[in-house]
């Protein structure tokens, strides 16, 4: 790939230990085959298997884009890890989005994301990009709800993790050097809702005002701001999907 990539054995978070790394250049990746305190959305826990799954953080530098579009790029690492997905599934079998950036297959979650962006400005100067991607774990023992595995949707077959990480993140770097050098917002937001779960039928969700209530999804702006069909809009954090 022409860029440094970091493997450990073992580390708390890939995404601090890169954080640590001021002098790094862009495209940067560690990856830990075991990570003790791998970080997702909410503040929650990754359980991940050692030696069975990717655990990774990239170093990006979108400095064309504005801290006020900084979901642009969430939207750009989710496609692109949903695409890397794909390639590993049965043509039967495409992933999808759950708002605003993990990826599904059907109900059950395969990929979390993180992306922790340091601002000069109003630019970003730095993006983090940290993913957990469950590959060949068969058996999940924490309370998450709903983990699943590409191994349990390819027939079994064990996924070389080496070359999936390689794949990956030269998605998301092509990606983004791509929609640098050609940003086409509407298209890449038009790509996003397309991959998005719920933005059809009746769906279960709940927040703090209404508690559980019925909706699909309307729109997401550039922002990331959720619109639902019962009118109502949220930031991150501010809604629960029950799945």
């Amino acid at each position: 790939m022409g860029v440094t990539i970091v493997t450990l054995d073992e580390c708390d978070s890939t995404n601090t230990v890169l954080s640590s790394m001021p002098e790094a250049a862009s495209g940067t990746i560690v990856a830990a085959r075991r990570q003790t305190a791998g970080r997702g959305q909410r503040g929650n826990s990754w359980e991940s298997e050692p030696d069975k799954n990717l655990t990774f953080s990239q170093l990006l530098m979108p400095r064309m884009l504005p801290a006020a579009r900084q979901f642009e790029l969430s939207m750009i690492v989710s496609l692109a890890i949903a695409d890397s997905i794909d390639a590993h599934l049965p043509d039967s079998i495409r992933t999808c989005v759950k708002w605003p950036n993990d990826i599904y297959i059907g109900r059950e979650k395969v990929c979390g994301i993180l992306i922790e962006n340091r601002l000069t400005g109003s630019r970003i100067e730095r993006a983090i990009v940290g993913a957990g991607i469950n590959v060949n774990q068969r058996v999940f023992t924490s309370d998450a709800p709903n983990p699943t595995s590409i191994i349990h949707h390819n027939g079994g077959t064990e996924t070389e993790l080496g070359a999936l990480l390689k794949e990956v993140c030269g998605l998301i770097d092509s990606r983004m050097a791509a929609y640098e050098s050609a940003p086409e917002p509407e298209a890449l937001k038009q790509a996003y809702m397309k991959r998005l779960m719920r933005t059809s039928g009746r769906h279960l969700f709940s927040d703090a005002v209404h508690g559980t209530f019925e909706a699909c999804i309307c729109d997401v702006d550039f922002d990331g701001t959720l619109t639902l069909s019962n009118g109502c809009r949220y930031a991150f954090k501010e809604v629960t999907f029950i799945i």
